[in-house]
Order: C-alpha cells, then structure tokens, then sequence
C-alpha cells in the first residue's frame, strides 16, 4: 500500500508522496564551530547590543544557541535584570548554563526549552533577539506574534538574518510579517556585518 513513509511503493502504485515543507535547524554540536572567540571580531556582542540592553532589564535571547550573545546580555543587564534564554535543542541549553556558571551570570539567565511550533514563554521583556534564527522556522509570522506578546509596549526587537542564507526578498516579507503582528520597524539600520538586520518596537 502507497505510504508518505514509502516512497517507493507510492510511486509503483502512480501516486507521489506530498512534499512537506523542511526548515534547516542547525544540529546542537554545530553550535561550538559558531560560538567560539575568533566570532568576536566579526559580531562583537556589546557592539551589536549596547544600544539596546541595559541594567535592570528583562530580555529574552529566541534562539539562544550556546549562549554568545546571551551571556553577554546577562552581564549588561547586572544582579537586577533578567535573561530568558530560549532554544529548541536541550543539550545546547545544557552547554549554556555551564557557560554561563563559568562566566558568574548563571543566576540571571532562565533557560527555557521551546516547542517547533510554540514559544511557551509568558514574560514582559524590554528587549528580544532572534539573531539567525527565523529563517529555520517554518511559521515566522506566528513566532513574531508571539514574541510580540512577550515584549512591553515600547519594547524592541532585532532580528538578523544570515545573507548567505537569506534573500533580501525573504527578509522583506519577515519584516512585513512582523508589522502585521503589530511591531513597528525602527528607521535606524543596525549594523550587522554579512547580515541583514532590522530593528522592531511594539506599539
């Protein structure tokens, strides 16, 4: 009998599976060749977030990997701010907080481990990141909604996209979904080297 799950069978009997849609997730081991210290002198973290993260704050890192550009939120926000630190794959959540216990910033940073097609988080965040992310997700416009509901009125959120992987033309329409979930582009370009970024606040 004709199965998705055999392909083969399908094709003898004159049907061809449906395609489903694949979104490319980087596997939890990639993570030690993209953080790593060399990254520094093309994404500096307090180059790319000074503007944007401070003390006292609550942020939230979607897609937070092994913690490059977590850690080094949880040191600016100081013993009274907050990170949410949120990734999909368990054991790069686990080489985080051990990171994070070297660095001596375990005790701000919350880990939560999301679902493919849910956030699952419940937090009032002054900032959000999604730096090369969205594009491994296979429903942005949700994602960004409920990002959306996580921040403040006024909040913000940068999102970075890898060149190399996505077009300007899908960058426009991840930027259009975000402005129909209600946040707002920020005139002002960031600058990412080799990425395409752009700047969101929540009316």
């Amino acid at each position: 009998m004709p199965t998705q799950d055999n392909p083969q069978a399908a094709l003898a009997g004159g049907t061809r599976p449906k395609r489903k849609r694949h979104t490319f997730v980087c596997p939890w081991w990639g993570g030690y060749f993209i953080d790593n210290p060399l990254r520094r002198l093309l994404h500096n973290p307090e180059a790319i977030l000074g503007r944007f993260v401070g003390p006292a704050m609550t942020v939230m890192d979607v897609g937070c990997g092994m913690g490059y550009f977590a850690i080094a939120m949880a040191k600016r926000v100081g013993d009274q701010g907050r990170v949410i630190a949120v990734d999909l794959q368990q054991p790069m959540l686990d080489v985080l907080r051990r990171r994070a216990e070297r660095a001596g910033v375990a005790d701000r940073i919350e880990v939560h481990r999301c679902e493919s097609n849910r956030l699952g988080v419940h937090v009032q965040a002054d900032f959000a990141l999604a730096f090369a992310m969205l594009h491994e997700v296979p429903d942005q416009q949700r994602l960004l909604g409920e990002i959306h509901a996580c921040l403040k009125p006024g909040g913000r959120l940068l999102v970075a996209e890898p060149r190399l992987h996505v077009s300007g033309r899908a960058f426009r329409r991840s930027v259009a979904w975000g402005e129909e979930v209600g946040l707002g582009v920020v005139p002002e370009e960031p600058l990412v080297r080799w990425f395409r970024a752009a700047v969101f606040r929540k009316q």
